[in-house]
Order: structure tokens, then sequence, then C-alpha cells
């Protein structure tokens, strides 16, 4: 239960490494300390115990030589803190300042630390006994007093050092959990206030790198949550007010029959004018399902690598047909190849949607250019007309659902077949732009090779 606080687990994965950093740096401490002069001291009584036994046992040498060296190490000034002690085979004393045998002393080439007495001195002392020829025995030795206190107060140092490092950990946990709760009580707060409904809300910056990267983060999807809400309502208001209309006049047109119809044939006509505007109405919500579709990315699944290249001229000889009918011309460049990791059916609508605004708003005469080419790993594909065009204040709301600018309002239309060209795009990771014509308006879809 204690743990299940993400503040409370920070402040003890915060103290255990605290806590694991304190005592690698105590080791190190003696390690580099007390470590390093136990390994001076054995490595030097090493090298003196095997420059003794080679000693007595050269042919040259024997005990007296040995009693000599041994003599000389203990007048030498430099060798004051030398501990030395020679028996015969009889185990009586030849030579040294040992007073006596170690009682404690029983194993030969190995390592002990006891108190000893040498020249009538009470000392501390790390030897080691080694077997000579004609069974000799010879001590080495050395004075490690000085070093014996100074692991007294390296320890206790350590002891002093390690309650310190305990509190400082307890501190610092308590310090890092108070600044992960006042980092998360900033999220919380916001989030609180977004869930009873004030998308305005955002999360401040400056606290931390990582932490405001996720604020960014977060920051970005409540713009676009608040820009989803808006275009919710936005697409509510005009279905309501859109489709009103058609809705009406159906209603209109079916009642009027319904009391004035004489004959058949015009209680006929007036149903099929009244289906034709629910058709309408139908054609307005199946453009809507499929751009939410379209935004929820169901499509992506069936992406597979196609070449647009025949789909557009596929669609030229379609809507060259369609243009010289109405007196207009349409003029196609296509540079192949243009691969495009997609939904060739989408793309073929999107494409269709500007073909079509393009004749929408084309007088007689006019030219369409439908231009595609492929540079730098990106498809481009532009259609291009004079007509009206777009106002640079309404082409940022072009694509939005229903949005109809002044020159749109005398034609025939929903409002939706941008905002369809702008979700196909988007699913693709791909952008639609309207810029000037100079006349008219210039749509380019930039779709990337890759998706």
């Amino acid at each position: 239960m204690f743990l299940r606080s993400a503040g409370r687990r920070f402040a003890v994965l915060y103290a255990l490494m605290f806590g694991l950093s304190s005592c690698i740096l105590a080791f190190s401490l003696w390690y580099s300390t007390i470590g390093l002069v136990q390994r001076q001291v054995e490595g030097a009584i090493r090298s003196d115990v095997a420059t003794l036994t080679a000693l007595a046992a050269a042919p040259s040498g024997g005990l007296a030589a040995l009693q000599g060296a041994i003599a000389e190490r203990l007048t030498a000034p430099a060798d004051l803190g030398g501990i030395y002690l020679l028996t015969d085979d009889q185990g009586r004393r030849i030579s040294g300042n040992l007073d006596a045998w170690p009682k404690s002393l029983t194993q030969m080439d190995a390592w002990y630390q006891l108190p000893v007495s040498r020249a009538g001195h009470a000392s501390v002392a790390l030897l080691r006994a080694e077997a000579l020829p004609g069974g000799a025995k010879l001590i080495v030795g050395r004075d490690v007093e000085v070093r014996a206190e100074l692991w007294h107060v390296l320890r206790n140092g350590l002891i002093w050092t390690g309650f310190l490092m305990v509190i400082l950990g307890l501190l610092g946990a308590v310090v890092i959990r108070s600044m992960f709760r006042r980092m998360i009580r900033d999220i919380s707060i916001t989030s609180r206030a977004i869930a009873k409904g004030d998308l305005s809300r955002r999360l401040p910056l400056g606290v931390g790198e990582e932490f405001d990267e996720l604020a960014v983060i977060i920051n970005d999807m409540l713009d676009r949550i608040s820009r989803l809400m808006d275009g919710v309502r936005q697409v509510s208001n005009a279905i309501a007010h859109d489709l009103r209309t058609p809705v009406t006049r159906a209603r209109t047109r079916l009642e009027d029959a319904s009391l004035h119809a004489s004959t058949p044939e015009e209680l006929r006509a007036a149903i099929d004018r009244a289906i034709l505007d629910l058709d309408g109405i139908v054609g307005v919500f199946e453009a809507l399902l499929r751009i939410a579709e379209i935004e929820a990315g169901s499509r992506r699944a069936a992406f597979a690598l196609v070449d647009l290249t025949q789909t557009l001229w596929d669609m030229d000889e379609l809507y060259r047909a369609v243009a010289e009918e109405r007196g207009l011309h349409l003029r196609t460049i296509i540079a192949a190849p243009l691969p495009v990791l997609g939904d060739r059916e989408l793309l073929q609508q999107a494409i269709a949607n500007l073909l079509d605004n393009a004749l929408k708003f084309s007088a007689s005469g006019m030219v369409i250019d439908l231009s595609a080419q492929l540079e730098d790993n990106v498809v481009e594909i532009v259609v291009a007309d004079r007509g009206p065009g777009i106002a640079p204040g309404d082409r940022k709301r072009a694509t939005e659902r229903f949005y109809r600018g002044e020159a749109a309002r005398s034609t025939g239309g929903s409002g939706l077949g941008l905002a369809l060209v702008s979700a196909v795009a988007q699913l693709h990771n791909g952008t639609l732009q309207l810029c000037d014509n100079q006349p008219g308006l210039r749509a380019v879809i930039s779709l990337p090779t890759q998706g």
C-alpha cells in the first residue's frame, strides 16, 4: 500500500540509489587507503620472506647467514617496523626482536594479525611463518599498529558519514517526492478542470525538460480536442441550418401535393421532387460518414503501393468529356511514375472532388489544369482553375465541414468536398494547400511516397 504512490516509489528509488552510491564511495575509500596499505605490507613481507628463505637454502648461507641478515635488518633505520624471529628445530629462539613464538601462530604460509611483544614493547603485527631446512622456523612481520589506528579512525569516520548519508538520503527522498507531487499537481488541476468542461486550461511550462515535453504534448492534444469540439458544434449548427431547407421543401411539396394534387401525374411529380430533396440529404450524411471514416484511419489497413499515373489519365479521359460539354478545356500534364502508399479509391475521390469544384466555378471558354509530378519523394497533384477562387481570409476555413464562401453561396453543393479532400490527404500523411492562381484557385495535394 505504501508503494502504490508514484511519488513514494520515486522517493524510495532515490534513497536506494543514494544509499548504493554511498556504499560504493565508502568501499572505494577503504580500498584506496586501508586496502592499499594492507597490500603494500603484505608485499613487503612476501619479498622479505622470499629473500631470507633463499639465503637460508643457499649453500653459502645457512642459519648463521640468516641470523646476520636479520640482525642487519633490525639495525637498519629504514626498517624500524620490521618483526623477525628465528628458531631452531627445538623451538629455541636464535635471533629476532620477538620475545617468544606467538601461541596463536600455528600454521606455516598463512597470514596472522596478532598482538605481540617485541623488545618488551606491546604492539600489533601482521605475521607470516615459514619452515626452513633442518626444522628451523622463521617469522617475518611488520608492525601495523599505526594501520590499525588508521582503520579505527576511518571506521568511525565512515560510521558518522554513513549516518549523515542516511539523513541526507531521507531528506533528498522527501525533496524529490515534494518536487514530483508539485509537478503532478499542475497536471491534476488542469485535468480536473478539463473534466469539468473547461477546455481552455493548459499545462504550464518551465517545470523541467521531461515534464515540459509532456506538457507540450498534452497541450497540443487539448488544442486538437478543442478544435474538434468546435468542429462538432459547427457541424451540428451547419446540419441544422443547411438541412432544414431541403427537409422543409420536401415536406411542403408533399403536403401541397396531398392537398391540391388533382391527378396521379401531379402527385407523382411532387413525390419525385421530394425524393430528389431527400436524396440530397442522404448524400450529405453519406459524405459526413465518409469523412468520419477517413479521419478515424480505419482505411489505413488497406493501404498498398499504387502508381497514380494511370488513375490520373483515366480521370483526364472522364473529365475531358465533361469539360467539353460545358465549353471548357482540360489541360493535363502527368510525369510518371507517381508511387504512393495509400488507398487508390480514396485518392481518386479526392482528386474528383477538386475537378468537380473546378468545373463548377469555371465559366465557358476557361482552362482547367490537372498536373502531377514526383519531386523529393513527394507526389504533388495540382488542380487549377480560373474561376472566382477563394478569398485569402476564407482559405483556412475552406476545408471545414459545410463552410461555403461568398462565391459558392449561389451554387449547389453541401460544403463537404474540400473537407473530404483534406481528410484524405491527412490520412495519407499529406497536405492540401489552397493557393491563389491569379485568377482562380490552385489546389495542391502533396503525398509522401512512403505514406
